[in-house]
């Protein structure tokens, strides 16, 4: 007798950017757990600057793989559902299934950057990019796949032994225990030194490099003194293999106390790194305006919750702006 089909999530409703065309699903596990997926889209020019062509452009899904997450990032809206479980790797499968009836071409590329941290579900998400990747089905390459991880070392350990060439990106956020811990809880158990090290042994055990996500907060995170902490912390850990690309990230509102960095200060930070020989880029935001950005996803009830909590935040600024000054 033939195993029964898994049961899949079903969508529950489609939003889509009037700012730059990303489309959100709001989706449903069969046992009532919700779960997001994000379609971007990026316009792609000629191949150089005299080159006048228009190339067609890149799809990118953004898939989860859990429902909420247990690891409470405090600058992120996913934490604030903490854990409801882990999908299947059906149910990771689906996501980009129903986002490529979507797309008017085929889906570039995959990125684990959704709701859930990956490698807390590992076995299921390896098993879901493997299928992604295979040419009897949407046979996108290794290559184009990235796994975002806050820092579990375990996985990060176990993936540089893994046979399967995707990409990793580390959300970082921080060059020191301090400012980290404040962030995110879970450098409390693997604190920075601990984190690097085995970064560096996964570069050197597979020959590539790894993207270092860093969000840009306000007065957090975000001064010349950071960046040079930072330069300093990726060239202790730098080694013949060991590469490293900071992607710089804008802060999204999601009804955190945190505000974004200004962009005379983002300019000053990327100079910086880049004076001292790091590659860097900034990610635009996509999809911000239907809560699809990153650190945006999050169940209906807890968005409605953090875009009040938003306002009441605005609402005491405006007050504040309004009394009058006592000069005396």
């Amino acid at each position: 007798m033939a195993p029964p089909a898994p049961q899949l999530p079903t969508v529950d409703e489609r939003l889509e950017s009037a700012d730059d065309g990303t489309i959100k699903l709001r989706m449903r596990t069969h046992d009532g757990h919700p779960i997001e997926a994000v379609l971007m889209v990026f316009a792609r020019g000629g191949g150089g600057p005299d080159d006048t062509r228009t190339l067609p452009p890149r799809y990118t899904a953004c898939l989860s793989s859990q429902s909420g997450c247990a690891l409470a990032c405090t600058f992120c809206a996913t934490g604030a559902m903490r854990l409801r479980r882990s999908l299947t790797s059906a149910e990771i499968v689906a996501q980009l299934t129903e986002l490529a009836t979507l797309c008017p071409t085929r889906i570039d590329n995959v990125v684990m950057m959704g709701m859930g941290e990956p490698f807390h579900n590992y076995d299921a998400v390896l098993e879901a990019l493997r299928e992604l990747a295979d040419p009897r089905g949407f046979a996108i390459a290794a290559r184009r796949m990235t796994i975002s991880t806050v820092g579990w070392v375990p996985g990060i350990e176990r993936f540089a032994r893994d046979d399967f060439p995707a990409r990793l990106a580390l959300s970082l956020h921080a060059p020191s225990d301090g400012v980290r811990a404040q962030l995110m809880p879970v450098n409390r158990r693997f604190p920075i030194d601990r984190l690097m090290a085995a970064c560096a042994d996964y570069c050197d055990t597979t020959g590539r490099s790894i993207f270092i996500e860093y969000l840009l907060l306000d007065g957090v995170n975000d001064s010349r003194a950071h960046a040079h902490e930072l330069v300093e912390l990726l060239a202790q850990h730098d080694g013949e293999r060991a590469r490293f690309h900071v992607n710089l990230i804008a802060y999204n509102p999601a009804g955190t106390p945190y505000v974004g960095s200004s962009v005379a200060t983002v300019h000053a930070f990327r100079d910086t790194l880049r004076e001292h020989g790091l590659e860097t880029s900034y990610r635009v935001s996509r999809g911000r305006d239907v809560a699809a950005a990153c650190g945006q996803l999050a169940s209906q009830d807890v968005s409605r919750d953090l875009a009040h909590r938003r306002g009441e935040r605005v609402g005491r600024l405006e007050e504040r702006a309004q009394r009058p000054v006592d000069r005396d």
